[in-house]
């Protein structure tokens, strides 16, 4: 009887093992604005993007799902690629070089002993993933000028749809709203590059 048993209970884990096959994590990543058709005019400026700050309940490498108004999800197997972040002060970096037509555009921990013209510092306050649905940021900003330490502070709040279900449509839309923040940056910047 001994050994019917045992091997009733090793089908019995066979079947749970084979049952219990977890989906492969996927990664995905925040990526610049396409570039526009009519480059902008090209100067020498320089700027350093950051600190960038980020709310801790999005400070994790799982997508973090919005499920209600006061409820959010991880989703271990649809992961950001590398810290949030860093991720938004890149792709912020790659979007303003495009945007103020000068390549000496550097993120805050790569230059700390930069002289820069434009020093940008961004404080995330919400970063909210609904897949399906839309991409939400909002975000406070400040442009300060290195020279004589005149800043100007803003705040973006854009709400992207997502167009699609999938984590695919989720990167793209915030990337959008990202490149609508670059955008209301880059004016700030250009603004205070021509006042006295």
């Amino acid at each position: 009887m001994r050994p019917t048993a045992s091997f009733c209970a090793l089908c019995a884990i066979a079947v749970l093992a084979a049952g219990c096959s977890t989906a492969p994590t996927r990664f995905y990543t925040l990526s610049r604005a396409p570039a526009p058709a009519a480059p902008a005019a090209t100067s020498n400026m320089t700027v350093v993007v950051g600190p960038v700050s980020i709310p801790a309940i999005v400070d994790l490498p799982q997508i973090v799902v919005s499920t209600g108004t006061n409820s959010v999800s991880l989703d271990e197997f649809n992961r950001w690629a590398s810290p949030l972040q860093s991720n938004i002060s890149r792709v912020v970096a790659e979007n303003l070089v495009t945007l103020l037509g000068t390549p000496r555009i550097s993120q805050f921990q790569q230059s700390l002993n930069l002289d820069a013209d434009f020093r940008v510092a961004i404080e995330v306050q919400s970063f909210d993933s609904a897949p399906g649905d839309a991409a939400t940021l909002n975000a406070v900003w400040v442009v300060r000028r290195t020279k004589d330490g005149k800043a100007q502070t803003g705040r973006t709040t854009v709400r992207e749809p997502t167009g699609t279900a999938g984590y695919d449509a989720l990167a793209a839309a915030h990337s959008r709203a990202l490149s609508r923040m670059s955008q209301e940056i880059a004016d700030v910047i250009r603004g205070l590059e021509r006042a006295p």
